[in-house]
């Protein structure tokens, strides 16, 4: 087992008692481990700060080192998780930090396979789990990064361009052993500290949405790689804070984080091409449920709203604004 430290940050948002429970699994995990768990709750106004200052203060397992805070706003997943890295940070130097879902939980010894995978490979970044769900059905979590390619495939869903367009499928095939990937869920994401001194934390304009793709690509590009390591393992729920599996239409933030992404990382021109080319695969699959009775897959009003938001976009500011991306340079300062 590694012997490094490890800070551990839990984002809740109105699910205490969830939270807790994976509070607790990944207690359990961390036993031998040097570290610490921060819980933060990001301003759900709803009593689960103090449910869960309780939670804490009774809980046997907790034993001195879970801390609950209050975010004091609901920035978004980014900007919650920052507040907890940041303020676990002034405190002490850990070695790593690990992000974990509200609504996931660790199996067995998933903790340490991330650890002792980071101890073996030093020019790894960030290592992500295997995830699974409480039905033991395995979740994509590992991905490539969005291109352009991407987008037409993803909204076209035909098998000739999906197989001519096979490099920039985003959603990888579940790995059946550790391997690099371009970038991963953060339902269970151990990061070097030195990778996020060195390129900073989650951009907190996104809201939601992502933030994990372009942290990935920040990293990537700065030298590092991610790698999503098998033998990890992690029980996850699934859009227990975010309702996504019922919603009926894509909420704004998701297409402004989609237009961010591809804005900041790649370009405007690029930004255009890459949102055509979804248009052009969405007009292909309505095409296709036309001609050959293929099934409803899209919210409602999908295609009209993504190209509504990007229409407005050209003419407001909030697209354009520069990242919000925090240092650690608070930690150095705040405990100088």
């Amino acid at each position: 087992m590694s012997d490094s430290s490890l800070l551990t940050v839990i984002l809740n948002w109105r699910t205490p008692e969830m939270t807790l429970k994976a509070a607790e699994a990944a207690a359990r995990e961390m036993a031998g481990i040097d570290g610490q768990i921060v819980i933060v709750d990001n301003d759900s106004g709803d009593g689960s700060f103090e449910a869960m200052t309780a939670g804490i203060a009774e809980a046997d397992w907790a034993a001195g080192r879970v801390e609950v805070v209050q975010s004091g706003r609901n920035g978004g997943f980014g900007a919650g998780n920052n507040f907890g890295i940041r303020h676990g940070l002034v405190q002490r130097d850990f070695d790593f930090v690990y992000i974990l879902n509200s609504d996931a939980f660790p199996d067995a010894g998933s903790i340490t396979a991330l650890l002792d995978h980071m101890a073996q490979m030093p020019t790894c970044g960030f290592a992500g789990s295997y995830i699974h769900g409480e039905d033991n059905e395995p979740h994509l979590t590992a991905f490539r990064f969005h291109t352009i390619g991407s987008e037409l495939e993803g909204a076209a869903r035909v098998g000739l361009i999906s197989r001519a367009l096979h490099t920039h499928i985003v959603p990888l095939p579940i790995p059946a052993e550790t391997t690099r990937v371009d970038w991963l869920a953060g339902a269970s994401m151990l990061m070097r500290r030195e990778v996020l001194e060195q390129i900073g934390l989650f951009d907190e304009t996104f809201f939601l949405y992502f933030e994990e793709t372009d942290l990935c690509l920040r990293a990537q590009r700065a030298g590092w790689h991610t790698d999503y390591v098998r033998p990890s393992s992690v029980t996850h729920i699934g859009s227990v804070s975010t309702g996504m599996k019922t919603w009926q239409r894509m909420p704004q933030y998701w297409f402004d984080s989609r237009l961010h992404y591809f804005r900041k990382n790649h370009g405007g021109a690029y930004a255009f091409a890459a949102t055509l080319a979804h248009v052009t695969g969405a007009c292909l699959w309505k095409l296709r449920r036309v001609i050959g009775g293929k099934p409803k897959r899209d919210p409602d009003h999908f295609l009209r709203d993504l190209i509504s938001h990007y229409l407005k976009s050209l003419f407001t500011r909030t697209q354009r604004e520069p990242s919000k991306i925090p240092t650690l340079s608070v930690r150095k300062e705040a405990s100088s």
